[in-house]
């Protein structure tokens, strides 16, 4: 793969802000390059715009390298900088699987770059031969969401190996719920496709949704051009302390996941018991697909009940379904309380 090819020519030849910390590496005793307050040490100095010591704690646990590693705002950051380092508003366009998560769309809408959207198989598995007959010599990205939001399930591997070995582009896998699926990561493939994005997440797993923090992966090739393009201080240090501060923590995270599965079993086994459920998909997320009579009427149940799901009655091969987060015990007791009374 010819990277270069790929990506949009102004960005090629775009030089990159740079900021007085990229300038200086290590330490010193005075710091008078950045137009600091002196006052109110550490918060009054820049933090590290590429947080290498956080990329150094997350690849010791991902097994990758700090330079295969860009830090986001949440995951939608990497989502919009692939779209607009790869795709030539108006020329270029994206192919990717539906239904799937809403910002890989609304980033394509963003940077006026065509989207084309691929149905799933009826039970929501991947066609990899559907979805490359919908690329041409202008698609540059395809994005594939494994365990897939929101139907919950995993990409079949070998389907997603034919995406991966048959096309050109960029392919991002978006794997935010990875850490609820007892299949291996594509981090493990990382260094065989050139080709390859995978994107993780600090929201589901690690409990640290409203800090913001994205991962992406990739070659250390591909990753210089998202730290070419993305704003110089995208992740502060108080994000940054506060997600290292987690990973020290890793045994605390797997005991949460440990008990999410232990609920999510519980709450498909107690959903199969109500008589107007039609069906429960099966999952590896931490939430469940269910399909019911009247999802609309359900949802607006449980809402007056104080209970908030979420409602995908009106997303392609979605009619009547809701989708339901996987809670703590006592919230999903509350739920199957107030369902077993319709």
């Amino acid at each position: 793969m010819e990277l270069s090819k790929l990506i949009r020519p102004n960005i090629l030849a775009l030089k990159p802000y740079s900021c007085a910390r990229d300038e200086f590496k290590g330490e010193a005793s005075v710091y008078l390059d950045a137009n600091e307050n002196p006052m109110n040490f550490p918060y009054n100095r820049y933090p590290d715009p590429l947080q290498w010591a956080l990329k150094e704690k997350i690849a010791k646990i991902k097994k990758v390298q700090p330079e295969q590693i860009m830090l986001g705002n949440g995951s939608d950051e990497p989502i919009d900088l692939v779209v607009r380092i790869f795709c030539e508003p108006k020329v270029d366009n994206i192919v990717a699987i539906d239904p799937s998560y809403g910002m890989y769309q609304v980033c394509a809408d963003v940077n006026n770059v065509a989207y084309r959207k691929v149905l799933l198989n009826d039970d929501y598995t991947l066609d990899a031969e559907r979805l490359l007959a919908a690329t041409d010599a202008y698609t540059k990205i395809i994005f594939l969401c494994s365990p897939n939001n929101p139907t919950g399930n995993l990409m079949n591997r070998t389907e997603v190996l034919k995406v991966l070995n048959g096309f050109g582009g960029i392919v991002v896998i978006d794997e935010a719920y990875v850490d609820f699926s007892s299949e291996k990561s594509w981090l493990e493939d990382l260094n065989n496709f050139p080709n390859l994005i995978v994107l993780q997440t600090f929201s589901k797993a690690w409990g640290l949704a409203s800090v913001r923090c994205g991962m992406a992966f990739a070659s250390a090739e591909i990753i210089r051009y998202f730290n070419k393009v993305k704003y110089p201080y995208n992740i502060n240090k108080l994000t940054q302390d506060f997600v290292s501060e987690h990973l020290d923590n890793e045994a605390r995270k797997n005991e949460w996941v440990s008990m999410l599965l232990e609920q999510r079993t519980y709450l498909s086994e107690q959903l199969k018991q109500l008589p107007f459920v039609q069906k429960i998909y099966p999952t590896d997320a931490n939430f469940v697909l269910v399909k019911v009579p009247d999802a609309n009427a359900v949802y607006q149940y449980l809402v007056d009940k104080g209970i908030i799901v979420r409602n995908r009655n009106s997303v392609s091969l979605c009619l009547g379904c809701l989708r339901i987060t996987v809670g703590t015990k006592e919230e999903n007791e509350v739920l199957m309380g107030a369902l077993s009374k319709l």
